[in-house]
Formats: C-alpha cells, structure tokens, sequence
C-alpha cells in the first residue's frame, strides 16, 4: 500500500519523528543534572571555586536541552488524542494518569526548583540552593521513571484485563510493577548518565586539546571518568539483563533482534548471528556471519537452554515485526557503542594510573582526547537504537498482545496527517539548527573563570586570578 495514502503509516512516522527529536534533549538533562549535583556539592564541601564555576558553567547547556526538551515533548502527548485516539480510550484509565503522574509529579516539580538553580546564586543561602538542584535532579529521574513505566506497561501488561475493548485495571501498583519495568528503568537511567557523561568528557577533551582552560578541563574530564569506571560496565550487565527478560517475554522481538528465522530446539545452543542480511522476502539471511551456539550461551551461561530458541516463522507474518534489517542492526549499534565506551574508558584509566592526565601533560594524549571527542555523541545514537528497538520490535502491538497499532490509530484523512507530518519536520529541523548554533555559542565562549564567588571572593582559581574586587572586598585605599 501506498505510505502517503496510509494514515497509520503516517501516523507512525509521525510519532517516531517527534519522539527521536524529543529523545535527544532529556536525555542530557537527566544525566547532567547528577552531575550538577556531584559538581555543586563538592564546591559546598571544599570550597573550590573551581567546582563553582562547572557548576555555572554546565547549567547553561543544561537549560538550553531543558527548554527544547519541553518544547517538542508537549506535542508527543498531544498526538495521543489526535493520531492514537482509540488507543487512548481504550488504556487512558491506566496509561494516561501514568502520563499525568509525569506531568503533575515530575516536570513541574524540575520547573518548579528549576528557577533557584538558576537565578538563585548568592540569592538565597548555599545549602538552599544545593537543595533546588537535587530535587531538578530528583524531577528530571522522576520525569524518566514515570515514562519508562508507562511504556513498560505497553511492552509487557499487567494489573488488569481487556474488556469489550477497554484495559481495566484491578491492581494498580501491579500494573506500574509490571515485568518489564525495573530493568528497562534502570536501563535507561543509566543509559542518560552514560550519555551525559561522555557528552561532558567530549566537550572537555575539545576544550584541553585546543589548549583552552586546560586544567579546568582536566578537572571536568576526570569526575566524568571517575563516574563511568561504574557506569559503563553497570549498562552493559543491566542490558544483558534486559535482553534476557525480551527473550521470555516477547520472543518475537529476539528472533527478529537476531534475524532468526529458523527455530533452535530445547537443548541445542543456538547460533549467534554477528552480521547479516535480512531477507524478509525469502525469510532468510541472504548474507550472514554466525558464532556457533553463541545465543544459547548469551541467554543462558549456566546450562544449555531448556526451551527452543523461537524463529520468525513460528508466527504468521502479520503477527511478528517488520523491518527485520533495521531492528537487527540498531541492536548491534546499541551494543556495540556500548563496548566502545567501555573500552574508552578503560584506556582512559589506565592513561591516568600511569600519570598522563595531569594537566601538564593531558594535552600530549592526542587520540585519547579526539576518541573522547568522537564517543560525545555516541550515546545519543546508542539510546535512539535502542529505542527503536524496543518500539518497533514490539510491532504490530502497540499494547503487547492486545491492541494492534493498526486498530491503535485515529480514523483521519491521509493528507491531514501527512501535513502535520511535514510541519513537525520543519519545525523540528529549526529546533535542531538554533539549538546547535546556541550550543556552540556556550562552547565557545567558554566558562568565565573570573566569575566572583558568592561570599568568598578573593580566593584564587586554578589558571587565573581575579582583576577585580567585589565592592565589600576592594582594597582600603580605594575605599578611602
């Protein structure tokens, strides 16, 4: 069937496009509001005015993502009662107070603090504003919770039943605990932090390679290290995990993660397949690299599998996912940035056990510093993999095993959707531009080591020293 002329295809390119666009900005301003918090609170306990001074200077980029992120998250929401409206009706009792729970609980409580990280230095007393920045820290992680619950809950339903059409619920606390949930939240979490970190690490390493501020960089590029030392192997088990749970739960989504097509009996390891060609045609890998009984050891370390490893033809084709290829390869992506981090994180370790990332000699590790600058944006790839992944290996459901997307959509002209289709596109695309013209903007300029510190100015910084005084701190003879 014609796309154009198909209003769920429509509708569907129309929700992924606004949430991969929204995807990209929570996800550093939930990573980086933790480090606000380490950063801020380890000014509060030694005094650094360098701590200080990271602290101001990150936020900025912090509440540009802030601002785009509500932007084109709004949207998102609204979709569900234009392009998803007998979905909506049909789990609203659940899914939406889980949406509004987001809303009331989450957001507002980060906007709400949101003002007094920003404006509130030397406004209002330290441990005060400290405070505001662990709870928009607090907000920005609620925010993500409640998300992932609610998606969790499509992925794998709980709490309740379908009845003449509608979800209704029994145990609510179940259907929020549901299977899928405390993996895929701990996933995520860490999935933002990881990003965040190595977008903080990555901005750092430009700044000591141009030989721009270079200790107060090193500094920056040493807490995000000390942090992935524990992040980065912590998302690599917590995805293993995850998984684990996809091949109990929604056997469809592996074989199609693999490219499956063949059933592997109980007993017998399946083969892992490293790369192929998709050929959902033919139902085969036109093309294909395997690792004998591979799977079966990933799923299982302890003993061979006690139940067969499903292919793709134990079900119909309309009831297994589509666009094998894309769902195969994003989860090869996902994973395989996620090695790549942790690799670059062990060579960074070791540079630093050996001494190379003092700040004297941090500007010689050239390609260190440039494999830092290029892994910046890898964990943004990485979560929008995965992502895809999750969403459209759960295809054709939209509520796993019981509302189909094509019954999920609004009944709307082709065109209307098509329209609104284009104008997220633009207007998106305008987004992106001026948030990448104002981020480079923040980079550019840089920190402002010369910033005077609230109640203790006088007191030096690494690279620099103030040329001027604060009005209570002049010298006796210019207040004379």
């Amino acid at each position: 069937m014609d796309i154009l002329s198909n209003t769920v295809a429509l509708s569907r390119m129309q929700f992924a496009l606004t949430a991969i666009f929204h995807m990209l900005w929570p996800v550093l301003t939930t990573g980086m509001s933790i480090y606000l918090v380490i950063v801020e609170g380890m000014w509060l306990k030694t005094r650094n005015p360098d701590y200080y001074r990271h602290a101001r200077f990150w936020s900025k980029l912090f509440v540009l993502n802030f601002g785009i992120g509500v932007a084109s998250g709004l949207p998102m929401e609204f979709q569900f009662g234009t392009n998803w409206a007998p979905f909506s009706e049909a789990v609203g009792d659940f899914f939406g107070s889980i949406l509004g729970f987001e809303g009331a609980m989450a957001f507002m409580l980060e906007a709400g603090f949101l003002g007094i990280m920003l404006f509130g230095w030397g406004r209002v007393n330290p441990v005060i504003h400290y405070l505001a920045t662990i709870m928009v820290a607090f907000g920005a992680n609620l925010s993500t919770f409640w998300i992932l619950v609610a998606n969790s809950w499509l992925q794998s339903p709980a709490g309740g039943e379908m009845v003449d059409g509608k979800f209704m619920v029994s145990d609510y606390f179940q259907a929020i605990a549901n299977p899928f949930m405390v993996k895929s939240v701990s996933h995520m979490f860490f999935a933002t932090l990881e990003t965040s970190l190595f977008v903080i690490g990555g901005i750092s390493a430009w700044y000591i390679l141009k030989q721009r501020h270079q200790a107060f960089f090193t500094r920056s590029l040493k807490i995000v290290l000390a942090a992935a030392i524990a992040v980065t192997p912590l998302q690599i088990y917590i995805g293993h995990l995850s998984a684990e749970q996809v091949a109990q739960y929604q056997p469809t989504k592996l074989a199609a993660m693999e490219a499956k097509w063949e059933t592997s009996p109980a007993g017998q390891p399946a083969d892992w397949s490293l790369l192929a060609i998709p050929d959902e045609a033919t139902q085969s890998n036109s093309w294909e690299i395997t690792i004998p009984n591979g799977l079966g050891y990933i799923l299982d370390f302890k003993k061979n599998l006690s139940e067969p490893v499903l292919g793709l033809k134990e079900w119909a084709p309309s009831d297994r996912p589509r666009m094998v290829g894309l769902i195969y390869y994003s989860f090869r992506i996902m994973s395989g940035i996620g090695f790549f981090l942790a690799g670059l994180m062990l060579l960074s370790v070791l540079q630093w056990l050996l001494g190379n990332l003092s700040p004297d000699k941090i500007g010689q590790q050239t390609w260190l510093l440039r494999a830092w600058i290029f892994a910046a944006p890898l964990g943004y790839i990485a979560v929008e993999s995965g992502w895809i992944v999750r969403c459209v290996g759960r295809q054709p459901w939209t509520m796993y095993g019981q509302i189909r997307t094509a019954d999920a959509a609004s009944h709307l002209p082709p065109g209307e959707v098509l329209t609104s289709l284009i104008l997220f596109a633009v207007v998106y695309s305008l987004l992106f531009v001026a948030t990448l013209y104002f981020g480079s903007r923040i980079i550019r300029h840089g920190p402002n080591l010369e910033m005077p510190i609230p109640g203790m100015d006088g007191q030096m910084t690494i690279e620099t020293q103030p040329a001027t005084f604060m009005p209570d701190q002049r010298p006796v003879e210019a207040q004379q």
